[in-house]
């Protein structure tokens, strides 16, 4: 029988019913109950109509019952999509138009956003509606399908399953270079892949107590939910919003007593910029992982002396290839400021590789751009054979690469290093500058608590204009003109920053990652 993502839950479900699996604030939701739950909504979907293949689109705040969903989703034989439901409405309706979902599952916090998410869509025919809380009569443009009632009365028994290794799990959008996100295909064998090895390498085991940092329309999420509900442990959600203040985090690893959290690089440079973490904080953590962008050198120089009985990993990898695909655990504290990370070496059944233009390997050390192949490629973007076409390639031993757009090397050490994006690349004065080099430098100034740096095209010969968005540390004299002067000590004339713009907290996308189309679309109207 093919391995399928809830099978392990199952499992988990029968061997330690009353393990706790998923904890939320007071929420506490035990592995029998969350099978027995995931089998409700499951039959209740089948019920509205789901079938093999069909995608359910959850409009879902994170939560116990969002997790109960996304099992259910799967235990239907469908796909499960992710919808932010902070998002703007217009961008939610085309990616309700991609898909063509035939359920939609919400519950009342979002009723507002279902209201007009439905009504700025054309109809669709065949759409389910179901409240996974509250009455079916919660305001919508019509009445729901199906409401917690209806789930609450289905049986609780076991399922069979229809789908195999191979059938899609999930969908998850990605930005699209024309303003059109791009739905990426999972699969649940390119999932299990990767929750094995992991499983594996970190040791993950019952005594587990995970965050779940990421929103659930983020593809680390999926390690967050799978990787530690597949090993029996406790995956401990943090609630949307708790990273605004600077002693929160650090209050809810503590008080979770977590073995484990798993985040982008900007929280943690966060945390260390308002000295929130301190020495020989958080006893209970084993492992500190971090995905999605570069951490900065310093940022893990503090965190590693502060922290000296915690392992910490640099994961990389793009939705496009799932979760992650190297890895590098830092050995030791770094010597110096400016040491480089490396996104080390691929996990198992994957492949890296640092080509050229005509897809042929570069000489170790010299610069190119990473494509990536093995067990946790996508099959593509959903429905849109053009755009998977550019993406994925074949080299001319037939085997199938994702390009990444990432800049990368290989060191004499065999590990990879990522340099940057191959369009962060500019050109400007006649030299050609990596806007990564820039926000280096700009980490090893204390006064700052973040900054990026983005380049507008001014369509003079000059080429792009240098701009750096930046936030102050808390109390600190900081201005452009300060900054200027540390930069030149580091950086010749002509990578400074032509254009400044000081905020109090730089713009994060759904992902927490800095926004940069946002800093690049306000340095052009200004």
């Amino acid at each position: 029988m093919s391995r399928l993502l809830q099978h392990a839950l199952t499992a988990q479900a029968e061997r330690r019913p009353q393990a706790v699996a998923v904890a939320m604030n007071e929420t506490r939701l035990r592995y029998g109950e969350l099978e027995s739950a995931s089998n409700r909504l499951a039959r209740t979907l089948r019920a509205a109509g789901v079938e093999r293949g069909d995608r359910v689109a959850l409009l879902l705040p994170k939560s116990p019952r969002a997790i109960v969903a996304i099992v259910a989703v799967l235990k239907a034989d469908a796909i499960y999509v992710p919808l932010d439901p902070t998002g703007p409405v217009p961008r939610l309706a085309r990616m309700l138009d991609v898909t063509a979902p035939r359920c939609l599952l919400a519950e009342a916090a979002v009723a507002p956003v279902v209201v007009d998410l439905l009504a700025a869509s054309p109809p669709r025919a065949g759409l389910a509606l179901g409240w996974l809380d509250g009455p079916a009569s919660l305001p919508a443009p019509g009445p729901a399908d199906f409401s917690a009632a209806d789930v609450g009365a289905a049986a609780d028994g076991v399922l069979d399953a229809s789908n195999d290794a191979s059938d899609p799990a999930y969908i998850l959008f990605t930005s699209g270079s024309t303003g059109v996100p791009k739905g990426v295909v999972i699969s649940h064998a390119n999932v299990q892949h990767f929750v094995d090895w992991a499983t594996t390498y970190f040791g993950l085991g019952p005594d587990e107590r995970a965050s779940g940092h990421s929103p659930l329309h983020f593809d680390l999420s999926t390690f967050d939910i799978f990787g530690t509900l597949g090993a029996g442990g406790e995956l401990h959600l943090v609630p949307p919003g708790l990273a605004v203040a600077p002693d929160a985090v650090p209050r809810f690893i503590r008080e979770a007593e977590l073995t484990q959290w798993f985040s982008v690089p900007s929280l943690l440079t966060y945390l260390v910029k308002f000295d929130a973490v301190q020495a020989n904080d958080f006893p209970s953590l084993r492992r500190l992982l971090w995905c999605g962008e570069v951490l900065p050198t310093p940022v893990l120089r503090t965190l590693m002396s502060r922290l000296p009985h915690v392992r910490f990993t640099n994961l990389y990898g793009p939705t496009e290839a799932t979760v992650a695909s190297s890895y590098y655990t830092v050995a030791a504290c770094p010597a110096t400021d400016d040491t480089p990370i490396p996104i080390g070496t691929p996990c198992a059944g994957e492949e890296l590789r640092v080509l050229d233009a005509d897809l042929r390997p570069v000489a170790p050390g010299a610069l190119g751009e990473l494509y990536i192949g093995g067990v946790g490629l996508s099959a593509g973007y959903w429905r849109d054979p053009q755009k998977t076409a550019a993406a994925f390639v074949t080299d001319g031993g037939g085997v199938r690469l994702y390009r990444t757009g990432d800049l990368a090397r290989r060191g004499a050490d065999g590990l990879f290093y990522f340099v940057g994006r191959v369009d962060s690349q500019i050109k400007s004065r006649g030299y050609r500058i990596e806007l990564g080099e820039i926000e280096a430098a700009l980490h090893h100034i204390p006064e700052l608590r973040e900054a990026a740096v983005v380049a507008i095209d001014t369509g003079g010969f000059e080429g792009a204009t240098i701009c750096c968005a930046y936030a102050p540390a808390p109390g600190a004299p900081v201005t452009p003109v300060t900054l200027r002067r540390a930069l030149a000590a580091m950086l010749p004339v002509y990578m400074l920053p032509a254009r400044w713009c000081r905020l109090d907290r730089l713009p994060k996308n759904a992902n927490g990652k800095i926004d940069r189309p946002a800093l690049r679309a306000a340095f052009a109207t200004t």
